[in-house]
């Protein structure tokens, strides 16, 4: 078997690989970058976090997707029937950017790979990883080319960013089973939606059903929007019928929804998707880190993925870049417990939508300008500044106020 040699093998070619490839490319490493699908290719997770603005910069990549003129987001709108609890980026506790972007991830993550490629970077496209295995100086792993045949490729590192493909957790028996109920989100892209104007077009809307589940909104600018409804199978079991006529009836049976996609027509068929919460046993090990989806999905409801890729990406690279270079790092402080703090924030904010604490919260008459500031830093991303209470005790703030709130 033919084998080529690399510092460093990226698995997955969206956004975690790209950074990833970005900031060890920039650091005078080789990579070398496989990826399973052909882009540019569908996938949801399209409503980006101001955090992760700071990150692209970092990696060099934010020129080139600003210059692709995504719709600009500059907050969100939960709504529940009469009640509305509109974030606006600009009025939050954490210093940083006050907006990002809704993008169709198709163009979106191959913008990403685009400009890393151009900086000399190699991605194999339709290429997939078979088997890895880990020797004392090195890793090797197993290419299959889309033409059957395959190669090895030996490397320092590899790094998995393959997102829901989860290539190590399956190769390496590293998953385990997400602690959120399993859920199903059914989705589509369509054209005709009625906008609100001016600064309020680009936010996210959030709707919540009457009958327990909750509805996305997102705008793009080419003129279509994301939408999709997210709940547990007896909510869908409600609403028989072929999928985009079950979507279609939650749709406009919601009183908001209804209201802005009355002009609505589909741009392509619905898609579902079953039982995406996922976990792993432990997210690095000798010659190996996992990030993004790779490590631990939990919910789409507050649009951490993108972010939270990002954020493990950058972080993972900066202390490969240290070891490689002959220094000591310690990848459990460094590394995983720095990245499930801020996983742990937004589960004790995904676990609060679901219990009713954050409605209640959203909704309340009696809203707190100060602590909506602080809740909104989260929304926004910043879940690793300690100095925010909303995030350094989130279960137990939240869990106070709520209780506060319902008196």
């Amino acid at each position: 078997m033919n084998q080529i040699e690399t510092d460093v093998l990226i698995i997955g070619a969206g956004p975690a690989g790209s950074v990833a490839a970005s900031i060890l490319q920039r650091e005078g490493f080789r990579v070398l970058v496989v990826e399973k699908q052909q882009f540019p290719r569908f996938v949801i997770g399209e409503s980006m976090l101001p955090i992760s603005m700071n990150l692209l910069a970092d990696a060099g990549l934010l020129e080139a997707v600003q210059q692709q003129n995504f719709m600009r987001k500059n907050g969100a709108v939960f709504l529940r029937g009469d009640e509305v609890c509109n974030f606006d980026f600009s009025s939050q506790f954490t210093d940083g950017w006050n907006f990002t972007y809704q993008v169709p991830r198709a163009d979106f993550d191959k913008t990403l790979a685009d400009t890393v490629a151009a900086r000399g970077v190699e991605i194999l496209y339709r290429h997939g990883v078979t088997t890895v295995k880990f020797e004392p100086t090195h890793a090797a792993a197993t290419i299959e080319k889309p033409d059957g045949t395959k190669f090895e490729v030996k490397a320092k590192f590899i790094f998995d960013a393959s997102g829901y493909g989860r290539v190590l957790p399956r190769l390496l028996d590293l998953e385990t089973p997400s602690k959120f109920p399993q859920r199903a989100a059914l989705f589509t892209h369509i054209t005709g939606d009625i906008r609100p104007a001016g600064s309020e077009e680009g936010k996210i809307w959030v709707c919540l059903h009457p009958q327990g589940a909750w509805i996305w909104i997102i705008p793009f600018s080419n003129g279509k929007t994301s939408v999709g409804v997210v709940a547990g199978a007896e909510f869908f079991d409600q609403f028989p019928g072929e999928l985009d006529a079950q979507l279609r009836a939650i749709l406009t049976s919601d009183p908001n929804a209804a209201k802005r996609l009355a002009k609505m027509e589909f741009a392509m068929p619905a898609q579902r998707i079953s039982g995406y919460a996922c976990s792993v046993k432990q997210l690095f090990g000798e010659r190996f880190v996992l990030v993004g989806n790779a490590t631990e999905f939990l919910d789409p409801v507050f649009s951490s993925g993108v972010a939270l890729a990002l954020a493990s990406s950058q972080r993972a690279a900066k202390i490969l870049v240290r070891q490689l270079r002959g220094e000591t790092v310690d990848w459990q402080t460094e590394y995983a417990d720095h990245v499930m703090q801020g996983i742990n924030t937004f589960r004790a904010y995904v676990a609060a939508w679901y219990d009713d604490k954050l409605p209640t919260i959203f909704f309340a008459a009696n809203r707190n300008p100060d602590i909506m500031r602080q809740i909104c830093s989260v929304l926004a991303g910043y879940v690793w500044d300690k100095s925010n209470p909303y995030v350094a005790q989130a279960d137990r703030a939240l869990g106070l106020l709520a209780k506060i709130l319902k008196r």
